[in-house]
């Protein structure tokens, strides 16, 4: 059967680091950066993008929708 991974971008010139999207992952993906955007912020960043399931709960969270999501089959 085919599984499905997934896989995020986050613009991190737009997020705000509000945080919201790492309590939403449920294989905490994403993390959030220690250097800051143009805007001044802390931006979320895809820390281990192999463990994406492209569930989507990040995109769905996001206050800003500055994360996209990507799904493919891949074959196990």
């Amino acid at each position: 059967m085919a599984k499905v991974k997934g896989a995020i971008v986050i613009d991190k010139e737009a997020c705000k680091g509000c945080e919201v999207c790492l309590a939403a992952c449920p294989t905490n993906v994403i993390s959030m950066a220690s250097e800051v955007n143009g805007k001044g912020y802390n931006f979320a960043y895809p820390e281990l993008k192999e463990e994406c399931t492209g569930c989507a709960n990040c995109a769905i969270v996001c206050p800003d929708g500055v994360i996209t999501v990507y799904r493919a089959k891949v074959e196990a």
